[in-house]
């Protein structure tokens, strides 16, 4: 109990039990900032004695470890203004110790009947926070530094990749012009387009590589528009028209998406109009419903006399990529073209 305090002396004895039984290195100064009272985890942290701390300046203590001009105008803050000190980091090589991150906070206490006050000051230790801090920050930069450079070298992987596609495309390009034969031509010219194919979805994803997500209805446009520039010749006019719904995709997905499209596309241009027609279309439209997409390639060219897909290899590849995504092939053709749409129901 307080009112048990009888005296001075019981009253500096329970302040000093209760400053060693802090944890933490805890000191008390005078108004000159002279240490007056120091706790054993002082000492024990920062490896000093007694007899070279009490009545020193803090300023003096060590090597000069807390003279510190921006700590001594906020303690001598505190003793003018009453204003507390919270939170003042020092980083030092202490003597007998090594280096330490100390965060310090400081307030006054007024006793009646005194008129200088007494400073409280304690002393948290941070270093091995602040080290895994730096160790976090370091290793954050490295893991950027490597993902930079791994962008760096997919770009030039990519322009290397669409180059290679490029070059192979036209020397297929000039041989099918050289050969005789009509049927190694035509060889020779599906080859090419099957070439340009890959080519036009390895381009249109370049932009998105490097990121998760590939907005469709811009990818599926530039796509689309890229085939049909490369597919469509002076004396064919079929017009290829785009209707998709806002989404973004996984990079992985739209790939495959892409793939599907390029090949329904091809296969659209080169078979369902074999005359030509002013009012010829392939429409593209990719729906969605919250998980669930449905893409569809319809045409209104001459139709097939069976809805079922052929044995091609645009068609294997298709089939093979539908199945990887987990979607369903449905195909219909009659007087008014093909139509063949991909759906994909998410599982619940």
């Amino acid at each position: 109990m307080i009112s048990s305090i009888q005296s001075f002396e019981d009253a500096r004895t329970l302040a000093v039990a209760i400053v060693d039984t802090i944890p933490e290195p805890f000191v008390v100064l005078d108004d000159k900032l002279a240490v007056i009272m120091a706790s054993h985890s002082f000492y024990r942290t920062f490896a000093v004695n007694p007899a070279d701390t009490l009545n020193r300046p803090l300023y003096e203590l060590g090597n000069g470890q807390w003279d510190i001009p921006a700590l001594r105008n906020l303690l001598e803050k505190v003793v003018g203004k009453k204003k507390p000190m919270e939170n003042f980091e020092v980083e030092h090589d202490f003597p007998n110790v090594g280096p330490k991150i100390m965060v310090l906070s400081a307030r006054s206490v007024l006793f009646d009947g005194k008129t200088n006050s007494t400073i409280l000051l304690g002393f948290v230790d941070v270093t091995a926070h602040r080290l895994a801090e730096r160790q976090k920050d370091e290793l954050l930069a490295q893991t950027e530094e490597l993902l930079r450079q791994k962008n760096v070298l997919l770009q030039e992987l990519q322009h290397r990749v669409a180059n290679s596609l490029q070059i192979i495309a036209s020397i297929l390009m000039l041989k099918a012009r050289a050969v005789s034969s009509e049927e190694t031509r035509h060889h020779l010219e599906e080859a090419r387009q099957r070439v340009m194919s890959v080519a036009a979805v390895q381009q249109h994803l370049n932009s998105s590589a490097v990121v998760d997500k590939v907005e469709m209805g811009s990818y599926l446009s530039k796509l689309c528009s890229s085939l049909a520039a490369s597919m469509i010749g002076e004396r064919q006019t079929i017009a290829v028209r785009v209707r998709a719904d806002h989404a973004e995709v996984d990079s992985g997905v739209a790939v495959n998406v892409g793939l599907i499209v390029t090949e329904l596309l091809i296969n659209a241009i080169k078979h369902a109009f074999p005359t030509p027609r002013a009012d010829a279309q392939v429409l593209i439209t990719y729906e969605v419903d919250a998980a669930d997409w449905q893409l569809t390639v319809s045409d209104n060219g001459v139709g097939k006399s069976e809805p079922t897909m052929g044995p091609g290899l645009g068609t294997t590849i298709v089939k093979a990529v539908v199945e990887q995504l987990g979607a369903r092939l449905e195909t219909s053709a009659g007087p008014e073209g093909t139509k063949v749409a991909i759906v994909r129901f998410a599982v619940t």
